[in-house]
């Protein structure tokens, strides 16, 4: 399997699908997931010609259970890495959820050429959790139960965590247990110390900064019925900082929508990026 190994000795998986000449989509994976949560996207867009990548973060899925490095900074720059690694040029990156807070912080500090384009999917940028600065937040109380339910209980958790990611506690869900169990199967690949440490990261990083600092054509994507990062605060707010970006939110859709509803979020991606 591919890796590469950062400079703390850390072996980051990563997937490369497509000819390596082909203009390159390159996905960034939510918590506690890994890059097989973008099985839908990257068949997808490797079937449309483009070369598809994308990889496990540090602490997820197949990639090192570090013990230290699981903060935003250190995120990006496995990123930086990883992109240098392989010197992807022109890319266009998409994030979900924690991915989409990653994106926007190593759109903000890539070298000139890296990046094309940007979409940020169901993202946690600006900041997720309830501050001064951001009275309409998340309460830090909703993620303190979060790590300590991530700590000690974590497989019933993130089994049970699935009904609002997708949406499947909403009157007349069409439930899918085999997607919900595959969701699960890639939070328990990775580290419960990881996971536990990395709930600071996309709940109190601020990523205002980073959006006022994208500077090439930037496509937002929200569910309006997003219970797990509340598109009001997040996805609203990231599409008016961000200059020039274009926004689409979805009456109905959840936060897991890239699964729920891949066929509207992929079609909606592909007229962004050839747009």
């Amino acid at each position: 399997m591919p890796f590469i190994t950062t400079a703390d000795a850390t072996e980051i998986f990563y997937k490369d699908w497509g000819n390596k000449d082909a203009p390159v989509v390159m996905f960034h994976h939510g918590w506690p997931l890994s890059s097989d949560d973008w099985d839908a996207q990257m068949m997808f867009f490797v079937q449309k010609g483009y070369r598809v990548i994308a990889h496990d973060r540090r602490g997820h899925g197949r990639s090192t259970q570090s013990a230290g490095g699981h903060d935003m900074d250190t995120y990006v720059a496995d990123v930086i890495a990883l992109t240098d690694a392989l010197d992807l040029h022109d890319a266009v990156h998409v994030g979900h959820s924690t991915g989409g807070g990653e994106v926007a912080r190593y759109v903000a500090r890539a070298k000139p050429g890296r990046v094309k384009r940007v979409a940020l999917v169901s993202a946690v940028a600006p900041i997720m959790v309830r501050t001064d600065s951001n009275p309409d937040g998340v309460p830090m109380d909703v993620f303190d139960m979060v790590r300590e339910q991530t700590a000690t209980n974590r497989s019933q958790f993130y089994y049970d965590f699935t009904l609002p990611f997708f949406g499947y506690n909403r009157e007349g869900a069409e439930v899918k247990e085999a997607v919900r169990l595959n969701w699960w199967r890639q939070g328990m690949m990775g580290s419960a110390l990881a996971h536990t440490l990395g709930i600071k990261a996309f709940s109190e990083t601020d990523f205002t900064d980073d959006l006022k600092a994208i500077a090439v054509p930037t496509l937002v994507l929200h569910g309006e019925d997003d219970q797990v990062v509340p598109f009001a605060t997040t996805g609203k707010m990231s599409a008016e900082i961000v200059n020039g970006a274009k926004l689409i939110s979805y009456p109905g859709f959840p936060h897991g929508m890239p699964a729920t509803n891949a066929d509207r979020i992929n079609a909606d991606l592909l007229a962004f990026i050839e747009g």
